[in-house]
């Protein structure tokens, strides 16, 4: 049995970034809080998206008082499909994938039916703010509801799978799809019993997964291989998450994808605070990457240019 000392000196030797360390060295040195409005309201992340030409999903209606929820059924008729998400919400909490209607009831993600009146009261709690970072009053979104790339069918789970990818001043340093689970609901959060797996920076292909605190090769329910995928129009995704270094105004952030059937890629939110399981989803730490391109700050080497940025960041961070 390895000794804490031991167990110490093999994590600083493969780089692995602990909460403390993030959130000193990167969170608070290279995000500047006047920024944090960006990508802590998920409306304002939109339009800042769409001003940049990068793509989202379509917003239908945004929801700032209570007045408005009943409207919002006569709005949607059009809509079989949506989702609603609160602005300021966090950890997936809050958000309700809505894939069909039978009558005036609303079937969920999972396959349940909702009432116009659950309906109405799940809104309602978000706008008081219940899912909402810091328990403050909040808006809310209704936006298209990706269809997810084929690609997926067989490591998924009744949801919509998503790409994260970690930039630091531009450049993408990791990367991984986190894939959900029955455990998560359908729903793609880790914290909630999603799968992530890590993601080869060079290549866009999966290498290994994490589902909780164990290290598998296979959907748990579906028993698929999540190894070995290739990630669609990866080259696309490298380069967009790079240009929201620009967008953000952000350091240090993470850049959360869809990949819809349909649209391709579409930018599903950004995050001045990206958690750390990425590390241990691809076997890495983030430390190194993070060093190299620091290294290249110091030197006066740091791009503009999100291209030559992304071609860095596939000849310095392969996963290993």
């Amino acid at each position: 049995m390895l000794t804490p000392f031991e167990i110490a000196r093999r994590l600083r030797r493969i780089g692995l970034m602990g909460i403390g360390r993030r959130n000193a060295d990167y969170v608070l040195a290279y995000n500047q809080r006047k920024f944090y409005p960006r990508v802590d309201d998920k409306l304002i992340t939109k339009r800042l998206a769409l001003e940049a030409g990068l793509p989202v999903p379509d917003l239908y209606a945004v929801v700032h008082e209570e007045h408005q929820i009943g409207d919002l059924h006569e709005k949607l008729k059009a809509h079989d499909q949506f989702v609603v998400k609160p602005a300021h919400g966090s950890g997936g909490d809050g958000i309700l994938v809505i894939t069909g209607k039978r009558g005036d009831k609303y079937r969920r993600s999972n396959g349940h039916l909702m009432s116009r009146g659950d309906f109405e009261h799940h809104l309602s709690n978000g706008l008081s703010g219940l899912f909402s970072l810091g328990g403050h009053p909040d808006h809310l979104l209704v936006e298209y509801c990706v269809q997810f790339d084929p690609v997926f069918d067989q490591v998924s789970y009744k949801g919509v799978p998503d790409v994260r990818i970690i930039v630091f001043l531009g450049y993408p340093v990791m990367a991984m799809i986190r894939l959900p689970t029955r455990m998560s609901d359908g729903k793609a959060n880790l914290h909630q019993g999603a799968i992530g797996v890590g993601i080869d920076i060079p290549t866009g292909t999966t290498r290994r997964g994490v589902w909780g605190t164990e290290i598998i090769k296979d959907h748990p329910d579906t028993e698929q291989s999540i190894v070995g995928l290739e990630i669609p129009r990866w080259d696309e995704l490298l380069e967009m998450a790079s240009r929201c270094y620009e967008l953000s105004g952000l350091g240090y952030v993470g850049v959360d994808f869809v990949l819809d059937r349909n649209r391709g890629p579409l930018i599903l939110e950004l995050n001045a605070r990206p958690g750390l399981a990425i590390q241990i989803a691809n076997g890495n730490g983030a430390l190194h990457r993070l060093r190299k391109v620091e290294a290249l700050k110091a030197a006066g080497g740091l791009s503009t240019d999100p291209a030559e940025r992304v071609a860095f960041a596939r000849a310095e961070f392969p996963t290993t």
